[in-house]
């Protein structure tokens, strides 16, 4: 009787730390990934260097981020048209986009062409 209990209790103790264990892996896991996305929020490269090439996109009017997004990796602005979304919301950028016709350029980041997008990319900013 005391030998099924202590074995019962091993099965158990070892299933703890393997369950432990998982839990740990998957949250390591969730933090490479998180980091990996947050890095990359704000240091995206451009997809070409200079001179890349020109790229008209239309904007309509009403149009989501995500839509945004997409329309710009379809058309191979950016790397990733969800990270472009949230690099839009997170931005200053994201009530003034303006609807038009716009060239961009594969050399352009995310930064320039919201710039650009928000009709303030002839400006020149001061720091």
């Amino acid at each position: 009787m005391q030998n099924g209990k202590t074995a019962l209790n091993l099965l158990s103790s070892a299933l703890n730390v393997l369950l432990l264990t998982l839990i740990l892996f998957v949250l390591l896991k969730a933090g490479g990934i998180a980091y990996d996305m947050g890095y990359r929020i704000f240091t995206e490269p451009a997809m070409d260097v200079e001179p890349g090439r020109d790229v008209a996109v239309r904007v309509e009017t009403g149009m989501s981020g995500l839509k945004l997004g997409s329309l710009l990796e379809e058309k191979r602005l950016v790397d990733s048209g969800l990270l472009f979304s949230v690099q839009l919301a997170l931005s200053s950028y994201g009530k003034k986009i303006k609807p038009g016709t716009y060239t961009l350029n594969t050399s352009q980041t995310a930064e320039e062409m919201l710039l650009t997008l928000a009709g303030e990319g002839a400006e020149e900013e001061e720091e």
